[in-house]
């Protein structure tokens, strides 16, 4: 019988399943469909030498009061300049008006990892990279070939239900990212639309354009999503930790700014292009400007 994504036999042999949150065991656990909490324990990882690699290559705390604070109140590149709090709430990726999409800091990163929180610093989703092999692995380690190669995120909530499957199959020149539901359905996708310029994606579905994204700047570090009659429904802004982070670590941070929640598929299609900013676009250069 299959578990649910990222639920494996309890390391402490306390409880039938515990959940693995990409990097570490949680204190969340589950018998016979039931779940709870009991603190872990140190016990080994479900991992391959290289995901133990990763793991050592991880560095920092995404989930930082003080950094998700300045992320949403700071000015400049540090933050977008909230002032008080934006209104709803629900607690999901789906209903949240702010949702922090912050990387886990890796020197060398193998499997891409995010944390994502609401307004109050919560943190409601987790993003992992499934679906590598080891070839993929090395390839990455000593590389960056892996951009030209399929990846597939998991984006699972607190309990660990799957909430959304992104995939970008290979790419020679334009990126195509597949959106799917929990269960594997397709709910549409996110097009690449250019190659030169200001970097744009259409959101499409049954072979309708429901909305697009539009890059701001060359670098394709902050963009505006748009429905299909060109209003701004929502805003994604990269956020700057400084000169040190950006330099010797792989992690990009993230602030999503809705404002207008949409029918479906179109509110899935935003929340996946919030949460696939860098696998879409595969940025190899991380500059300064």
């Amino acid at each position: 019988m299959a578990h649910p994504a990222n639920w494996y036999p309890d390391p402490n042999k306390r409880h039938e399943l515990r959940y693995w949150d990409g990097n570490a065991w949680t204190d969340h656990v589950s018998d016979n469909g039931v779940t709870g909490t009991d603190p872990v324990m140190a016990a080994p990882a479900p991992a391959d030498g290289l995901d133990r690699v990763d793991g050592a290559l991880t560095v920092g705390n995404e989930g930082k009061t003080e950094t998700i604070q300045q992320q949403l109140h700071g000015t400049g590149r540090k933050g977008v300049g909230m002032t008080g709090r934006a209104e709803g709430g629900g607690g999901t990726i789906f209903t949240e008006p702010i949702l922090v999409v912050n990387q886990k800091a890796k020197i060398i990163e193998l499997n891409n990892q995010y944390s994502v929180f609401d307004q109050d610093g919560r943190q409601i989703a987790q993003v992992n990279q499934v679906g590598q092999s080891k070839v993929k692995k090395v390839a990455r380690l000593v590389s960056s070939f892996d951009q030209f190669m399929t990846h597939q995120l998991q984006v699972t909530d607190a309990s660990g239900q799957v909430l959304l499957n992104i995939t970008r199959p290979r790419k020679v020149i334009k990126s195509t990212v597949v959106v799917a539901d929990g269960a594997g359905n397709e709910l549409g996708r996110i097009v690449q639309q250019n190659m030169i310029g200001k970097i744009n994606f259409s959101l499409e579905a049954n072979g309708q354009t429901l909305g697009a994204i539009k890059g701001e700047n060359w670098r394709a570090w902050n963009f505006r999503i748009e429905d299909a009659a060109g209003n701004e429904i929502a805003r994604i802004t990269k956020t700057w930790e400084g000169l040190a982070k950006t330099m010797f670590t792989t992690a990009d941070n993230y602030v999503v700014q809705i404002a207008q929640r949409m029918p479906e598929p179109l509110n899935s299609l935003i929340v996946a292009s919030a949460l696939s900013v860098d696998t879409a676009l595969k940025q190899d250069s991380r500059g300064l400007g």
